[in-house]
């Protein structure tokens, strides 16, 4: 069942055109991610679904009926409306009602019934009217998980990242049938955005979404739409599909061109033996020459970059934090922090939005001093600091190649190569006619790539990354990647990007939002959560270890008079469990008939399977319980 058809989509901005003449349709149930460079039309095209912008040509098909909701990379809200009636926006009687009473329960967390019992017998009595009390359930599940805490807080006074939070509060609180997400992980933490991909996942919503977090689309996406070079590519499957996919379409791009360029030599040969008086005898070889030509020029656009660029050099002294602590307003968000780094050490750091990620970072800069401790930097090191907010006063009215050609003309590579700064923009996916563009023009994944650019060139030996991958492409964060895998100096990344963490760490500081404490722990973000599971495994083992002691020793006791026949209430259970392991087989058999009719969507049978999984381990559990019983008999 298609939700929405797109159909020869087109649209310029100036004299660019982003892109032209696009299909696609997306059916219910689907999970589809959109994927191109900065700049290439991404959120364009999601503004011109979303009803935003109108495009040059084209048309946008909803199904009849359904219900939509767009979420904006950068929302913004009525500076005069609470956080409560920003995310309750709908006029539905349910909504005001669940708004009322949550408004209401947040004024009085610990409620004096007697003094307050008039208006709350009233807002309950209106909460059962409306059978409002699944719906109210299910919002707090999502306010909670989002961590929204105060509704009464004016919009006006809300960060970026907290926007982002209400506005993906307020889409999922009302429920449609397709969400259009445009980088909905950006300035979430990372437990929040886990939260949200097995909420989506578990939700069978139809998706269509931007995003740069790569392991949010391999777990929750089923189809992948690429746009590249103003065309639009579809691959049925999981990121990690689509990578395979798209080598094999850009080997195949660069054989063709490789061919054309061939054939195209010959051609060229031939053009220039022509006498000019021949050309009516030969109009189809010229056309031909010229479609060779265009073939030969085009190249694929996924080209692998390199970049190792030339440090400052760097001491044995590298930097030493010492007893390290830090308050703001009463409450320590920092406390006895002690580290010495090393040469090549590559630290990701991880915790909850306030829990004093940033606040670290500027201490060891120098940007602020801690209450107490201290912090020693050796003679030689110099910083690049890659901050989150991005550059303090952008040069809008200067071009691309000229805010690069201020801080140096050449760029040194290694002690026998240099670049241009043409060159070096080149490598960081901005084209020659890019570079000559206004950086009012550049899309905000532009502008954080420009900016990132102006942090490298001064070659610094500790780098300092604060959420360095925000609105960034994907092609670039590989670019980005394989330089600082290549970088031989201190690397220190704040980011969300679990992906990104996992290719370049090598340990995480992790912060504790209550305590102020700072863990070191040696490994990856993955081997993190692993560990981390294997504790709640362990801890769940050992309360379940503890709770069959305690079976076992009434079982011993109980065991001392041998068991002859069964009692009343064993004979009732083994009466139902004959019932109830028939009702099970013959639902396994209709599972079965199921997963094998060829009807399925891959998600619904794998769906299906956990399921048939489920269904024989119940089987076998009553099954083994029968045995025991029927012993007695």
């Amino acid at each position: 069942m298609n939700y929405l058809q797109v159909e020869q989509l087109s649209i310029s901005v100036g004299d660019k055109t982003l892109f032209s003449g696009i299909d696609f349709v997306i059916d219910q149930g689907q999970k589809v991610a959109l994927l191109a460079r900065n700049g290439a039309g991404k959120s364009t095209m999601l503004n011109i679904i979303a009803g935003f912008l109108q495009p040059d040509e084209g048309k946008v098909t909803f199904r009849k009926n359904i219900r939509v909701s767009y979420l904006e990379q950068n929302p913004d809200f009525a500076p005069e409306k609470t956080i409560g009636e920003s995310i309750f926006m709908s006029d539905s009687k349910i909504m005001k009602t669940v708004r009322v009473y949550e408004e209401f329960m947040q004024k009085n967390p610990n409620m004096n019934i007697e003094k307050n019992r008039q208006k709350y017998q009233q807002l309950v009595e209106k909460m059962d009217s409306c059978n409002a009390w699944n719906y109210e359930s299910k919002i707090k599940q999502i306010i909670t998980r989002l961590r929204i805490d105060n509704f009464n807080k004016p919009a006006k006074e809300l960060s970026g990242g907290q926007k982002k939070r209400v506005a993906l509060a307020k889409i999922l609180i009302d429920d449609p049938e397709l969400l259009i997400l445009d980088e909905p992980t950006n300035h979430l933490d990372v437990d929040i955005i886990e939260w949200l991909e097995s909420y989506l996942s578990k939700s069978g919503k139809t998706l269509l979404l931007v995003t740069h977090d790569r392991y949010f689309i391999d777990k929750l996406c089923d189809v992948i739409f690429e746009l590249d070079n103003k065309q639009l590519y579809t691959y049925r499957g999981n990121y990690s599909y689509f990578l395979k996919k798209k080598q094999e379409r850009v080997s195949a791009e660069t054989a063709r061109s490789e061919k054309a360029k061939n054939l195209l030599n010959k051609e060229t040969e031939w053009m220039r033996r022509q006498p000019k008086a021949r050309t009516t005898k030969s109009k189809s070889r010229i056309a031909q020459f010229h479609n060779l030509t265009e073939m030969a020029q085009s190249k694929a656009t996924d080209e692998q970059i390199e970049i190792s660029m030339n440090m400052s050099r760097m001491g044995k002294k590298v930097l030493e934090v010492s007893q390290v602590s830090k308050k703001f307003n009463g409450k320590e968000v920092i406390k006895d922090f002690s580290y010495t780094f090393k040469k090549r050490d590559r630290v990701g750091i991880i915790g909850p939005n306030g829990s004093g990620k940033t606040t670290l970072l500027n201490i060891i800069t120098g940007k602020i001093k801690p209450d107490s401790g201290s912090v020693t930097k050796g003679e030689t090191i110099t910083f690049g600091h890659y901050k989150q907010e991005g550059i303090d006063k952008p040069e809008d009215d200067k071009k691309v190649i000229d805010i690069i050609n201020q801080i140096s003309e050449n760029i040194t590579i290694d002690k026998k190569k240099s670049l241009s700064a043409s060159q070096f923009l080149h490598y960081f996916n901005f084209s020659y006619r890019a570079q000559h563009d206004y950086v009012n023009k550049l899309s905000g994944g532009e502008k954080r790539r420009l900016y990132l650019m102006t942090v490298l060139m001064k070659r610094p030996n500790f780098l300092i990354m604060d959420e360095p991958t925000n609105d960034l492409d994907i092609e670039t964060l590989n670019v980005i990647e394989d330089f600082l895998e290549h970088f031989q100096g201190c690397l220190i990344i704040v980011s969300h990007d679990r992906f990104f963490l996992d290719k370049l760490v090598d340990h995480l500081f992790v912060f504790d939002s209550k305590s102020g404490f700072i863990k070191n722990f040696p490994g990856n973000y993955t081997d993190y959560t692993l560990s981390l599971f294997k504790q709640k495994k362990d801890f769940k083992s050992c309360n379940q270890t503890k709770s069959e002691t305690k079976t076992k020793t009434k079982n011993e006791k109980a065991s001392k008079k041998p068991k002859t026949k069964l009692t009343y209430k064993e004979n009732k259970e083994f009466e139902a469990l004959n019932k109830e392991i028939e009702e099970l087989e013959k639902h396994k058999e209709k599972l079965l008939q199921k997963m094998n009719s060829g009807e399925l969507t891959g998600k619904d049978l794998l769906d299906l399977s956990e399921e048939y999984q489920k269904l024989e381990e119940e089987i076998e559990q009553k099954t083994e319980r029968w045995i025991e019983l029927s012993d007695y008999l």
